[in-house]
Formats: C-alpha cells, sequence, structure tokens
C-alpha cells in the first residue's frame, strides 16, 4: 500500500489531476465541486490575480515582446483557406480570453470582451521567390512577428497570417500574448483546429459544445474564493516553505548582470539519445519517482556544482486547473511554482530524489497561490537586475498539452508533425531572441526521447558556456544511471574532472591549431621569398 500511494504523489500534476477525473467518473473519491458559476452582467471583469500581475509588468516596460506565445507551423497538402478561416474564427469567438483587452480603472485591469468578427487571414504570396530565398523570408517575417509587441489596451491579443509557398504548402504564423494564453491552451487550441476544420471542409457545423463558462467568470471566482481561510492557508505553507532561502542562485557568468533585468536571450538545443532516455525512465521506475523528479534531482546536482550552493530554489510551472470546467478553455491559468531542495551533508543521489519528491509533492498540493501575490505577500525586497525568489526555470512538457508543431519562438529538437485532414503540420523554426529568466530548461517527454532546449539570457551566458553546461549534464545523468547511490560530493567532483579534462582538450586543440597556422605561415614567407 505504500509503495502504491507513493506512486500516486509521484505522478505529475496533470496525470493526478486526470487519474482524480477517472475515479470520479467511477464514483470513487470525493465528490465532484459545485461548478464556478457564470457572472453577473453587471459586475465589473476584474482581471485574474495572474493577468493582473502581467498588466503590471507591461505598465512598467511596456512595448516589449517578452511576453509573447509565438508560432509558425508549415501546412503542406490541400488547404481550404475558407474552412481554416472559419475554424480560427470560431475558436477566437468560443474562447473570450482571445477577444480580451484590458482597461484600467484606479489603476487595476479590467478585462475587456470586444464581439466576435469573422477571422479573414491576410496571405503573403512568395511563390516568385527562388526557394532559398522564400524559406528565408518566411523566417525572417515569422520572426518579425515573434518580436512584434502587444497593446494590452488596444488588442487584438492574438495574431494570424498566412504565408503561401505553393500551391499545396502554406505556413500558418501566429502570435498570442501570454496574458491570454499558456502552454495546456496551446493543446485545447490545437485539438479544436483539428475538430473544426475537417467539418468545416465538407460544410458541416462545429461538433463541439459550447463552454460551460468563460475565463471572466473564473477570475471573478477566483478573487472572491481566494481571500482569508484559503488565502492564509496557502500563504502560512509558502512561508515556511521559503523561510530562510537564499535570496538568489548565483551562477556564474561570463559578463557582469546588468544593473536592470534584460531578456535578451538565446536557446541551444538538447537532444538525449533514445538509450539514454530509456535508462532514465527504467531508473525513475525503479526508484519509485517519476521521470520529472529524476531530472530535476540531477539538475539541481548541477546547479549547486556551477553555484557552489546546497539551498536551491528553481521555478516550475503548474497547470493549475484543478476543476474540470477549466480543462477545456483557453486562458492564462498555469502559475509558477518555487521547488526548493536542501542538498547539504553529502546525501546520495538515491536520498536526494526521496528530498526531491518530498518537497515537490507539498508544493504541488499547494499551487493556488498566484506567484505574484506569493512575491507580494512575502515582502520580498526586490532586485532589480533578477527575478525574485527563482532566477532558473525547469520545465517537462508532454506533446499532449504542449504540441510541438508551432515552433514557440525557439530553437528545439523536436520536430512533431500533425495530421489536419488532407494537411500535414510541422514546425517552423523561428528564433524570438526572448529569455524571461537567466536559465530556462525546458524538456519534452516524447517516446523517441527526452529532447529539449536551454533557453538562457545572452547579456549573461556566452554559448559556448551553455553548450558546455547541456554536455556536463548529459555525463551527470549517465553517472547516475549507473552509480544512483553515489553521493553528491562524488558527483561533483566527477564533473569537476570531466570540466578540467575538457579544458584540457580545447587548450590542446587550440595549441595544435596554432602551431599548424604557424607552419602554414612559414611556409607561404618562404615561397614568397624564393618567388622573389
Amino acid at each position: 500500500m505504500k509503495n502504491s500511494i507513493k506512486s500516486l504523489g509521484s505522478l505529475s500534476p496533470e496525470k493526478r489531476q486526470l487519474f482524480g477525473q477517472l475515479l470520479r467518473k467511477k464514483g470513487i473519491g470525493a465528490q465532484p465541486r459545485n461548478i464556478i458559476p457564470l457572472r453577473n452582467d453587471s459586475e465589473p471583469l476584474a482581471a485574474s490575480f495572474l493577468q493582473e500581475g502581467m498588466w503590471f509588468l507591461d505598465q512598467l516596460d511596456p512595448g516589449k515582446a517578452t511576453y509573447n506565445v509565438p508560432g509558425a507551423t508549415r501546412l503542406k497538402g490541400h488547404l481550404d483557406k475558407e474552412a481554416l478561416d472559419k475554424a480560427l474564427s470560431e475558436i477566437i469567438r468560443r474562447h473570450e480570453s482571445l477577444r480580451t483587452i484590458f482597461a484600467q480603472k484606479n489603476g487595476t485591469p479590467l478585462q475587456v470582451i470586444i464581439p466576435a468578427q469573422p477571422l479573414h487571414l491576410q496571405v503573403i504570396n512568395l511563390e516568385d521567390l527562388a526557394d532559398k530565398e522564400r524559406e528565408a523570408e518566411v523566417v525572417r517575417l515569422a520572426t518579425e512577428e515573434a518580436r512584434k509587441p502587444f497593446d494590452l489596451s488596444r488588442g487584438p491579443l492574438c495574431r494570424f497570417f498566412l504565408i503561401r509557398l505553393g500551391e499545396e504548402e502554406h505556413v500558418l504564423v501566429l502570435n498570442i500574448h501570454h496574458i491570454v494564453t499558456d502552454g495546456w491552451s496551446m493543446g485545447v487550441f490545437t485539438r479544436e483546429l483539428v475538430a473544426l476544420y475537417e467539418p468545416f471542409t465538407k460544410g458541416k457545423p462545429s461538433p463541439l459544445p459550447e463552454l460551460p463558462i468563460q475565463f471572466p467568470d473564473f477570475a471573478i471566482w477566483q478573487r472572491k474564493w481566494l481571500r482569508e481561510k484559503v488565502l492564509e492557508e496557502q500563504l502560512s505553507f509558502w512561508k515556511k516553505q521559503l523561510s530562510g532561502a537564499p535570496p538568489a542562485l548565483e551562477l556564474p557568468t561570463d559578463r557582469p548582470r546588468p544593473q536592470f533585468q534584460t531578456s535578451r536571450g538565446n536557446h541551444k538545443t538538447m537532444i538525449f539519445p533514445k538509450p539514454l532516455s530509456d535508462a532514465l525512465r527504467a531508473l525513475a521506475q525503479r526508484e519509485d519517482f517519476t521521470l520529472f523528479e529524476t531530472l530535476l534531482a540531477a539538475f539541481k546536482t548541477l546547479l549547486s556544482f556551477y553555484g557552489k550552493q546546497d539551498d536551491i530554489v528553481v521555478g516550475s510551472p503548474v497547470a493549475n486547473r484543478n476543476r474540470s470546467e477549466l480543462e477545456g478553455m483557453i486562458g492564462y491559468f498555469v502559475n509558477m511554482l518555487p521547488l526548493r531542495t536542501d542538498l547539504s551533508g553529502n546525501p546520495s543521489f538515491r536520498e536526494l530524489l526521496g528530498r526531491v519528491h518530498k518537497s515537490t509533492m507539498a508544493s504541488y498540493a499547494h499551487p493556488d497561490l498566484p506567484f505574484g501575490k506569493l512575491v507580494e505577500e512575502l515582502k520580498i525586497e526586490r532586485d532589480p537586475s533578477r527575478n525574485p525568489i527563482f532566477q532558473v526555470e525547469f520545465i517537462l512538457l508532454t506533446y499532449e498539452h504542449a504540441p510541438a508543431v508551432y515552433g514557440y519562438g525557439f530553437r528545439s529538437p523536436i520536430k512533431r508533425s500533425l495530421e489536419l485532414s488532407d494537411l500535414t503540420l510541422t514546425p517552423v523554426e523561428v528564433e524570438s531572441g526572448v529569455a524571461k529568466f537567466d536559465l530556462v530548461v525546458l524538456l519534452w517527454d516524447i517516446p523517441e526521447g527526452v529532447s529539449g532546449t536551454f533557453e538562457y539570457n545572452a547579456d549573461l551566458f556566452d554559448a559556448s558556456t551553455i553548450a558546455g553546461m547541456i554536455e556536463l549534464f548529459e555525463i551527470l545523468l549517465k553517472k547516475i544511471i549507473g552509480q544512483p547511490e553515489a553521493r553528491l560530493e562524488e558527483l561533483k567532483g566527477f564533473l569537476a574532472q570531466k570540466r578540467r579534462s575538457d579544458k584540457n582538450l580545447q587548450q590542446g586543440r587550440k595549441k595544435i591549431n596554432f602551431q599548424k597556422l604557424q607552419k602554414i605561415r612559414r611556409k607561404t614567407l618562404v615561397a614568397i621569398a624564393t618567388k622573389s
């Protein structure tokens, strides 16, 4: 029984949520709660706590593309543009969040819902260009859109256009502000696009039922619910959980940290071979933990090695859709949880896994306090040069909740396809040039293997530094798979030795290359002198 309980507890938040739904359908466990009520038409449409926090960030530093959610997907096959227009129009009509702009009253944001209007995609025709020029122009146009800011007070907060490359090849470019969407929402968007496009090509009506509630209903309910007893319970946990935590994770940087935080970013891809990915899954299963917890424990070991700290706080997103009526909605629900782990006392990696599991499960049991509200309530002294509480984020995604067919504005080794009637969708890689934190590790767990990208602040780190970090992460994982009983100091000593060996090898290569250049130079000078 103990192992069964532990196995259930170690499920990801999304899988625990799905498991709970299954139990409720079978009449097992807690009874479903009352559905969130529809709003009263006379009520002002307050923004949710998370929207309010993002709105304030935009007010402080307007005209930036930091919180854009861009994407571009290649459509190969016969495209029915009218059906695509109609499908996108229906998605926007169904979800008030995609028709939201923000007004302000007494310094606080209010949601304003714009009436639904048919969408007619602008088409940019590149058929006349040569292949190479055409692809370069696709990337330029998609990159330009990814870096284009939104005006939250005017909208629209979602933009789409189509690039025509040929009779049976197009690119759909999209850009949505994070204040009205999140990763899970992109899964909802994709499922609805698939469900709507084919019927619309045949002149059939939408097969989708109307949503039980809309995002403004949730926002109004949340503000009434998250107060007094509920707020105090959440705050009590987080105050205890973060008491005495270090103000920052001091990773060594290649350049001095700017006085004010910047968002100039870049990305470096990471691909774990399938045998390594399978071995990691097997280790997690054998030790009775999740793959997320196993990777997070290894990553925190790596951060401890670089930062020389044994109290590590890393941010990680939680879907925060623990009510059935929120599952099919597009909106900004995702919340950031600070996951703190004590690495002191030279524990074995097995022991560290237990610590990560315990702290992670405790944090996942208290997901409702919006991160901005947490920062406000903890009265943390703000450092304008960095994010409060944590500066590094760690994410493990699944394909169904964050479809890897849009590119999302960063380089990724994940190249998934999606069938849509007579079309095949594949991602177009676009570099948004944005980093929200010092470092973000974003991984996908797919059958072919665990792969992803390191997003880093380019004003702090060089590409070569991040490449070295990725290499050491993979080396560390291989070591852990073979020796899960190894202690942290042994693992960090192993990493130090590997890094020294790598530096010596690089210096050796530089010396050999320099000697070769000198030799070529001498031969050239001799040849010139002989001719003279």
